[in-house]
């Protein structure tokens, strides 16, 4: 039986990862991806993959997103949304309730509930600045929804190869200060294939030879 997965902002780096592994690895032969994106063009090099389904428009458009989330299993939500209305966050939600889809993981940053310890913590407040405000409420909207979310809090992002990550819960401190975007792609095809994991829950995920670091680490 196939699954079907929504990425919105398809064409971020960590989107294209999690999109070429499900297209390779045959643990996801079973996955059918729906990419949505600004200038769908920029991904035609999967155009000819029987598998993916190519949708142009904005993702605060919402008849846009409402359209695309129609007969989804999982939606995963590619990029931060710092909007002060939080429009994409609402349109999701939205969508998911109007055609009873449940599963959805949201990207966010790290320092939601000053879980951050430390200078590195100070740091990173101070840098997210004005967009904390909207992440929370994004953060905040999804745990009221009713929805099966999972918010992914992510460090400051390096190309690094590995795939090395601790998970943290949302009760827990911050674990680290960095990680690679491979590390962030292999926690979303993780719950992917077990999308039980971590529902309802808000995750942190750095690597954990990077903690005690007062700056991220590239």
């Amino acid at each position: 039986m196939s699954k079907k997965v929504l990425i919105l902002a398809a064409n971020g780096q960590i989107a294209r990862l999690v999109e070429q592994r499900i297209l390779n690895e045959s643990a996801f032969k079973d996955v059918e991806l729906t990419l949505f994106l600004r200038q769908a063009s920029r991904l035609n090099d999967l155009a000819h993959q029987a598998r993916v389904t190519l949708v142009d428009g904005d993702i605060t458009d919402a008849q846009a997103v409402d359209a695309a989330i129609a007969g989804q299993d999982i939606v995963f939500v590619a990029v931060v949304g710092h909007d002060t209305k939080n429009r994409l966050t609402n349109n999701v939600i939205a969508g998911m309730q109007a055609h009873d889809v449940q599963r959805v993981l949201f990207t966010n940053v790290l320092g939601l509930y000053n879980e951050v310890p430390g200078e590195f913590g100070r740091w990173n407040a101070e840098m997210i600045g004005g967009g904390m405000a909207p992440a929370r409420k994004s953060d905040e909207l999804l745990a009221a929804s009713g929805l099966d979310y999972t918010t992914l809090r992510l460090p400051w992002l390096n190309d690094r190869d590995e795939v090395q990550y601790v998970v943290t819960t949302k009760t827990e401190t911050y674990n680290g200060v960095s990680g690679s975007r491979q590390s962030i792609a292999d926690v979303v095809l993780q719950l992917i294939a077990d999308p039980s994991k971590y529902n309802r829950d808000s995750i942190g995920i750095a690597d954990p030879a990077t903690q005690g670091e007062d700056r991220p680490v590239y």
